[in-house]
């Protein structure tokens, strides 16, 4: 989807496929035929953004076979779809039963980070509508904080392969026309954990093509402020590469039983849910929602939020309810103003399928139901900040 910024620019909106599990290219083309043309059949839309995930395999054998990437091209075309933005987060195994700690391997320290993460800009070089020119990849915060934080190598050694990564942008863009961004997405548990944590790494990397994915459900589980986070983004010179939109489970009076009794609902065991709360002393937090309601991990005499992507149209039943207002903010301040901070928005709930019995999709039909509402609560707040939708 498409709006007019008033400053005449484009700004995009799409959805994370990653929400589809698939590891191969067959996977791929299933997902648009089953999932995203329904999605943008239900939004009545001729055209629809879908923010790609290809895990490795697909990644892999797309850039050394002309004819198959012609023929993806091909497809997204004929089912009106469209690629500005990649999610290069998840390397591969993201549909798996148990994801957890393995989302975050190979990390920026590993040869295979930053060839698959380059196998990913070729690809979105190739497949970005004729008449877009700038792509955007969101890519892991450098690595889980351990053991990058005891190895003395582990800074310079990301910090090379970045600067490698912006090298080869720079040539794909000489030789494509094509420019493509990579973004750090700042997550929970991870060395980069907040958008403050992001400005020293990104600043001795120094290049307008590596910046940073604002990803407003992490933001909110961090208790960021979202003016005060872009506000320091902008005075660093940090581009923000793209935002995901997104919202995370907020509980006000984790002390109440009732209220540990919701959070459980949502303790699951394929994704990591990360869970902080903002304290006198500064932020504490457990590395998932289940060691948090365990009880004596996390004081719950102030709010939690756990890192668990809710449905943004979607909030669940109370005690619990979730962050979009801090989405509403950081939208505002992202595209509200007299130029956009960024130009691409990506709905990024992977977690339909993660959440309580009773409020899963049970068929294709739910889920693209539940999308298309996302994606339109999303196009109505863009209207709202004075953006228009274009056809």
């Amino acid at each position: 989807m498409r709006f007019r910024h008033p400053d005449g620019s484009v700004v995009h909106l799409s959805y994370c496929t990653n929400v589809h599990p698939a590891e191969t290219l067959d996977g791929v083309r299933a997902q648009l035929r089953d999932h995203c043309e329904p999605v943008r059949r239900r939004l009545g839309r001729d055209r629809l953004g879908i923010g790609l995930w290809l895990a490795r395999d697909a990644a892999r054998a797309l850039p050394n076979d002309p004819a198959e990437l012609r023929a993806l091209r091909a497809e997204l075309d004929s089912r009106g779809l469209e690629v500005v933005t990649l999610n290069g987060f998840p390397y591969e195994g993201f549909g798996a039963d148990e994801v957890k700690y393995r989302v975050y391997r190979p990390d920026w320290t590993e040869p295979d980070r930053l060839a698959h993460t380059t196998d990913l800009a070729r690809l979105l070089a190739a497949l970005l509508p004729d008449d877009v020119t700038e792509g955007t990849i969101s890519t892991l915060p450098l690595a889980w904080r351990t053991p990058y934080a005891t190895d003395p190598g582990a800074p310079r050694t990301a910090r090379t392969a970045l600067t490698t990564l912006a090298q080869r942008l720079d040539a794909l863009a000489e030789l494509t026309g094509k420019s493509i961004r990579v973004g750090l997405e700042p997550e929970p548990g991870c060395t980069v954990e907040t958008t403050a944590d992001a400005i020293a790494p990104l600043t001795d990397v120094g290049h307008e093509r590596i910046g940073i994915c604002v990803d407003t459900c992490h933001l909110a589980t961090s208790f960021e402020d979202p003016d005060t986070a872009l506000d320091a983004l902008t005075a660093a010179g940090i581009p923000v590469v793209k935002s995901q939109l997104s919202a995370a489970l907020h509980a006000e009076h984790p002390h109440l039983p009732e209220v540990r009794t919701a959070l459980a609902a949502f303790a699951e065991p394929r994704f990591l849910h990360q869970t902080r709360t903002r304290t006198a002393a500064g932020l504490r937090g457990t590395d998932d929602l289940d060691e948090a309601i365990a009880g004596g991990a996390l004081p719950d005499s102030t709010p939690w939020r756990a890192h668990f992507h809710v449905p943004l149209h979607a909030p669940p039943a109370p005690p619990l309810t979730s962050t979009l207002p801090v989405l509403r903010t950081a939208l505002t301040r992202l595209v509200g103003g007299a130029v956009p901070l960024t130009r691409h928005l990506e709905v990024e709930t992977y977690t339909w399928q993660a959440l309580p019995a009773e409020l899963r999709p049970r068929t294709r039909t739910q889920l693209a139901d539940g999308i298309a509402a996302e994606l339109t609560l999303a196009r109505d707040l863009l209207v709202d900040l004075g953006l228009k939708e274009l056809p």
